[in-house]
């Protein structure tokens, strides 16, 4: 706009100094060389400045002669604006404007453009790559199944005819199972937290049996585990030998219970993760397992200690037995044998005096006599010479 302006204001002032008119004491000629014609003096000046915006330069006494030149008006300025802008001399459009190019028949672009964009989404939508490990339902018109996708490259109609959603079948998945009040065999609680793991064994079953595959899991397994945990005493369950058989049970039933369900879902194990006593009793709990712990404590003493007489009087048995054996051998010799035996074990620690009969001198024994007498008490000297 600005460029037209300027283009159409240069042509109102061509070959003119002063677009105002001869100042008013002047001459003019007819060369142009002072800024006027000479149809446009209109006198001596006699009239003033000119006005180049009205015709005929604006002099009120003066008439336009044929052929002259006559001042650009307001009008004649903006008049070949367009909707496009001013028009350029030579009759020339205005500023740029976008059009797509024709093609060679003279028809659009455009059918072609999106015909072509149309070929890429049905290309894009019908091509499914399918992992190893995955597979692919395939649904049409967003509801009615129609087939299964396993691993590679596979065709379908394109979206949203055909609807294709991969999921991961061997991927194993875990759901953690928070603490939860669960009764014993016994009669008693225990805070009992566990983990699930899964994975998915039959896709179409896993799509469109159930409405909440997670939530089914999630049930089943606190189902298996009240009735696993009531087979056992409170004992078992907190001192861990029976951990293993309930992880085990709990399987089982799970798996059973979703197959009847049609879930498409193989347990692959269970693993309890806490077993606590309820924290309202836990004090009395704590007490209670001290106690079995004392009684547990002393009676392997008892145990450890009957094992020790048994091992002996065993041993003392085993003795006899081969003394018995040798005594049936020559009875004789066994009885002289431990009779001397005895006596020696006897009178090894006690003081003797052995006397032998028929003209032998008896040995009184001095020494033994002297030691075996009692030691008197030493009396201390008394003090100031008595």
């Amino acid at each position: 706009m600005l460029d037209g302006f300027r283009h159409n204001l240069g042509l109102a002032m061509a070959g003119k100094k002063n677009p105002w008119g001869k100042p008013a004491s002047g001459g003019g000629g007819s060369d142009g060389s002072d800024g006027g014609d000479a149809d446009d003096s209109g006198g001596s000046g006699s009239d003033g400045p000119r006005n180049p915006w009205l015709p005929g330069g604006g002099s009120s006494g003066s008439s336009k002669k044929p052929g002259g030149r006559r001042s650009a008006s307001i009008e004649d300025i903006f008049k070949n604006r367009g909707p496009e802008g001013p028009r350029r001399a030579g009759g020339g459009g205005g500023g740029p404007t976008f059009r797509l190019p024709e093609r060679p028949g003279g028809g659009s672009w455009m059918p072609v453009f999106f015909a072509g964009l149309a070929a890429v989404w049905v290309l894009i939508s019908s091509v499914h790559f399918v992992q190893p490990g995955e597979e692919a339902v395939v649904t049409r018109f967003g509801g009615k199944y129609v087939g299964t996708f396993g691993p590679g490259t596979n065709w379908s109609y394109p979206y949203p005819i055909s609807i294709v959603e991969k999921e991961n079948v061997i991927e194993v998945r875990t759901e953690e199972v928070p603490t939860k009040l669960i009764l014993t065999g016994d009669q008693n609680l225990v805070d009992l937290s566990y983990s699930i793991r899964w994975n998915i064994k039959d896709l179409t079953q896993f799509q469109f049996q159930l409405a909440d595959p997670i939530e089914t899991v999630r049930e089943s397994a606190e189902t298996a585990m009240r009735s696993s945990v009531a087979e056992k005493t409170l004992d078992t369950v907190i001192g861990g030998e029976g951990r293993g058989d309930i992880e085990q049970n709990v399987r089982s039933r799970m798996q059973s219970i979703l197959d009847g369900y049609g879930a498409g879902i193989n347990v692959e194990g269970v693993e309890i993760d806490k077993t606590d006593p309820p924290e309202s009793v836990i004090d009395a709990f704590n007490d209670v397992l001290a106690a079995q712990q004392d009684a547990e404590r002393e009676l392997n003493r008892a145990r450890r200690y009957a094992q020790q007489k048994l091992a002996l009087a065993e041993g003392d048995a085993a003795a006899f037995n081969q003394i018995y054996v040798e005594y049936r051998l020559a009875p004789e010799v066994t009885r002289r044998r431990l009779y001397y035996e005895t006596m020696e074990a006897v009178l090894s620690n006690t003081d003797k005096t052995v006397i032998d009969a028929n003209g032998v001198t008896p040995y009184i024994p001095l020494r033994e006599v002297e030691r075996s007498r009692p030691v008197a008490p030493v009396t201390a000297p008394a003090q100031g010479g008595q």
